[in-house]
């Protein structure tokens, strides 16, 4: 048989011919299907992780929350929304969530604050840098508890904190006893606790900043706060938002300062909620109320997270 130049005679799959006006079939194992099953596999465990670890136990806390569950009496009573009724007329809530609120912005405003301006003075090229660095993010790496316990010492009456004030001639206050300053030394000691990570990622922000704009801004004549204001801020405002989202939600999850430092107390000035769902659960057995608590936590998660990320558009840059 002759071919004619110019003319392509496709060569039939093996184990037997293709009929004459077909066209040839393809093989079903193609090189896109074979990349899809590879990234499947890749994210398998990951998938199942999230649905044994995550998934499962939302599905089971709501579950749980139209139930009644005394595990000291093995009685497990289906109450249907008599839970929820609680919630909205139980009569501590509101103080509670006053409590989380406080406790919430005053470690975000506080810690955001704080670790900018440690990344903008540890952002110089100055010998000893890399001492300070260490030093401010060393709390990072120590056990909560133990951090915690330390300062439980420090804050007590007759602690350090006083000891010193003492010295030049001020009696302090019972810190963790007073309803004034229990709130505030809770916040302080998670402030300090992981402001070194914050800094981190601001420090590896600022190193990012082109030092182009910088030069060009002071031929123009900018002064620093200008410079800060008009550069700095956007273009370390995708980390900014990175950073406000872990520390919100951070912040509404708080357990083992509270725990230790005032359990709760003075009343319930630093009763937050997860304090409070711990007590309706683990100390006062009702595990029905305490899932539908756990509910309205992961709403208050939800939303606040939501919320920030569809507020990203107004100010970060990249993003407008």
């Amino acid at each position: 048989m002759s071919v004619s130049p110019g003319s392509a005679v496709a060569d039939p799959p093996s184990g037997g011919s293709v009929p004459a006006g077909q066209p040839p079939r393809r093989p079903f194992w193609t090189r896109r299907r074979r990349d899809q099953l590879a990234g499947f596999a890749f994210i398998t465990p990951q998938l199942l992780g999230s649905a044994v670890f995550v998934l499962l136990p939302i599905a089971l806390v709501f579950r749980y929350s139209l139930y009644e569950w005394n595990v000291l009496a093995g009685d497990f009573t289906y109450t249907g929304g008599d839970n929820y009724t609680q919630l909205l007329d139980d009569a501590n809530l509101p103080e509670v969530l006053k409590s989380t609120a406080l406790f919430s912005v005053g470690l975000v405003v506080l810690n955001l604050s704080l670790a900018l301006l440690l990344a903008v003075l540890l952002n110089q090229r100055l010998r000893g840098m890399t001492v300070f660095r260490t030093l401010f993010f060393s709390p990072v790496v120590v056990s909560l508890v133990a951090w915690t316990i330390v300062w439980g010492f420090l804050l007590q009456n007759n602690g350090g904190i006083n000891g010193l004030l003492h010295t030049v001639g001020i009696d302090g206050p019972n810190w963790l006893r007073g309803e004034g300053t229990a709130m505030l030394s809770v916040i302080v000691v998670q402030v300090f606790k992981n402001v070194g990570l914050n800094m981190v990622l601001f420090l590896a922000a600022l190193q990012g900043v082109p030092k182009e704009l910088y030069e060009a801004a002071r031929v123009d004549g900018a002064g620093a706060w200008v410079r800060f204001r008009s550069i700095t801020l956007p273009l370390i405002s995708p980390t900014i938002l990175l950073t406000s989202v872990i520390t919100i939600v951070g912040s509404l999850q708080v357990f083992a300062q509270i725990a230790v430092l005032t359990q709760g107390g003075p009343k319930l000035s630093t009763t937050v909620l997860v304090y409070y769902l711990y007590q309706q659960a683990f100390q006062f057995h009702h595990f029905g109320y305490g899932a539908t608590l756990s509910i309205l936590l992961l709403l208050i998660v939800l939303a606040l997270t939501v919320l920030q990320w569809q507020m990203r558009k107004r100010w970060v840059f990249y993003e407008s």
